[in-house]
């Protein structure tokens, strides 16, 4: 693996300092027209640097549909790149995973792979490469509200967990959060509550805190690929599975598998990352580019998710979807105490900072 050299890791750090990634998004406001205010002046400033600039092309991986939440994110985070460097920087948007399942695409650049520069990925994901404060981020019922989970992600915490691969001498660093909703399960057969769960196959990624989550709930974790978890369901590898809303119904999971429980056992935070290989590319203009276009699109992701999820859902108990509502958590809440207490060892102080963001 690539080592990070304490320059680069410098570099960065200052850059993200200067540009103030985490603090000008809230979760409330409409995400078109804030955002574009926000931009509005870098855009001047780097567009007159922007002929200077040499011509880069850098490859977006994204394994959702574009008409997803994090789909429309990663085209407007194109559009302010593409628009704020001049053209400079152009973004060549590979959605739907025609590159490859997540893990397939942080493996990939993780191992100094030059084939993909940019990904959008769930938060906890690099809790598989080391990276434990990230794994807090993901653990069942930590952020009871949107609005808890934008404290933390335009708080002075957050830049601490997005530079936690640096720390640790991964090539790749965060751009900016977002949010895709609630995770919630879905089943082939009818549930009516979490004692239907018990004794089902369910699929995780390749996640510590999923696979205790499924255990808990007293179901079987089943590693699938997302890619293929379509076929999965279709032909009884697994039961269930979990998904925000909007990717459980562009990805047509409804078609296999019908009902939905709103359990909301954790957000669908997400990051975008950067390789390290990519970010040498990159002359200081390109780099503000990228965190001034980030900024941006943090902003319309906050603007944007709740609204997308609620018509998703909508339209989702209109086409016959059993949707399952869940108005009291206790019993999923008790289900998860452990999971929790065990992936909070040696870090219960910070956990208990996100936890009293609410």
């Amino acid at each position: 693996m690539k080592k990070i050299s304490r320059r680069s890791f410098l570099a960065v750090s200052a850059a993200l300092g200067a540009a103030g990634v985490l603090t000008a998004c809230g979760g409330g406001t409409s995400s078109s027209t804030a955002a574009s205010t926000a931009t509005s002046t870098a855009g001047s400033a780097a567009a007159g640097d922007a002929a200077s600039d040499p011509k880069v092309t850098l490859v977006y991986a994204e394994v959702n549909p574009l008409d997803t939440i994090v789909g429309q994110t990663a085209s407007y985070f194109k559009e302010q790149v593409e628009s704020l460097s001049g053209g400079s920087i152009l973004i060549d948007l590979q959605a739907s995973g025609v590159l490859g399942s997540e893990n397939d695409v942080l493996d990939n650049i993780l191992a100094g792979g030059d084939t993909i520069d940019l990904s959008r990925i769930s938060a906890f994901a690099l809790t598989s490469y080391g990276c434990k404060k990230s794994m807090l981020l993901s653990l069942p019922y930590t952020f009871v509200t949107r609005e808890h989970w934008w404290n933390f992600a335009n708080s002075d915490l957050a830049p601490d967990f997005l530079n936690e691969p640096q720390e640790l001498g991964l090539p790749v660093r965060g751009i900016f959060y977002g949010e895709e909703g609630f995770r919630h399960f879905f089943t082939v057969e009818p549930v009516s509550g979490i004692e239907d769960l018990a004794g089902m196959k369910l699929r995780v990624s390749n996640d510590p805190v999923m696979n205790g989550l499924v255990e808990g709930l007293g179901a079987t974790p089943t590693v699938v690929s997302f890619n293929e978890l379509y076929s999965a369901l279709q032909t009884g590898v697994v039961d269930g599975a979990e998904q925000p809303i909007a990717n459980y119904a562009s990805n047509a999971f409804p078609e296999v598998a019908n009902n939905l429980i709103l359990d909301g056992h954790t957000l669908g935070a997400v990051q975008v990352v950067i390789t390290d290989n990519a970010w040498a590319k990159l002359t200081a203009n390109q780099q503000n580019v990228i965190l001034e276009a980030g900024k941006a699109a943090q902003e319309f992701n906050a603007g944007l998710s709740e609204d997308e999820e609620n018509r998703v859902l909508e339209e989702l108990k209109a086409e016959g979807c059993n949707v399952v509502d869940v108005p009291d958590k206790t019993a999923w809440q008790e289900a998860c105490a452990q999971v929790i207490t065990d992936n909070t060892a040696g870090l219960e102080d910070l956990y208990q900072q996100l936890v009293d963001m609410a």
